[in-house]
């Protein structure tokens, strides 16, 4: 097992590995695939920390990063990280690879001089990586109800002190996380046909 950079020649593989992983996970059908599709030409892609998992010659898990912000109680964007989506081959789902490839590449992200990732996320898996939520710590998800918590918006902090330092504010997802449906539909085509299902636990 070997951890590297993503190649442009593994752009399709991991794309298939990431529908593999998310389909009918969140909703019938999924969109993660087109959203790493179209990151590659975005210019908030970390190219630095886009890594693979490859075990005997198969990609068996992918990681994504974007840079992100958070606005400032002053009005001001500062600058941090966001990962997603984290994806893993179903057959190997809950082996501990997508665990590796999270605490890797955070490493990473802390080399490059990232002060703070935020995430959604469960809550009970991303606590083991030192995830706290959001509300606790003063930084709040801008697409949440106002004034409610949102425990699944997560926090890490990556520089000591830097929470202290902005003293809290609002985060709002990349806007490259957006997807057009129709545009999700043509590119899925490109892939073999699965079935989209409507089941229990589904976001929607």
């Amino acid at each position: 097992m070997i951890i590297r950079l993503e190649e442009e020649k593994d752009w399709r593989e991991v794309e298939n590995l990431t529908r593999e992983a998310f389909w009918n996970k969140y909703r019938p059908g999924c969109c993660e695939h087109y959203v790493l599709h179209r990151y590659r030409h975005n210019p908030d892609f970390v190219k630095e920390l886009d890594y693979v998992i490859e075990e005997k010659g198969r990609i068996i898990a992918h990681i994504m990063y974007s840079r992100a912000a958070i606005k400032n109680t002053d009005g001001k964007d500062i600058p941090v990280m966001t990962f997603g989506p984290v994806s893993v081959l179903p057959e190997l789902q809950g082996r501990g690879y997508g665990g590796r490839l999270i605490s890797f590449s955070m490493s990473g992200a802390a080399d490059l001089g990232c002060p703070l990732i935020a995430i959604l996320g469960d809550p009970d898996y991303y606590s083991r990586f030192g995830f706290v939520s959001g509300n606790s710590v003063k930084v709040y998800y801008a697409g949440a109800p106002r004034g409610e918590e949102f425990p699944y918006f997560l926090v890490k902090e990556l520089r000591s002190g830097f929470l202290n330092e902005i003293k809290g504010g609002v985060y709002s997802d990349p806007s490259g996380y957006s997807v057009d449906q129709d545009a999700l539909k043509e590119f899925d085509r490109c892939f073999p046909p699965k079935e989209m299902k409507k089941l229990p636990g589904q976001l929607g």
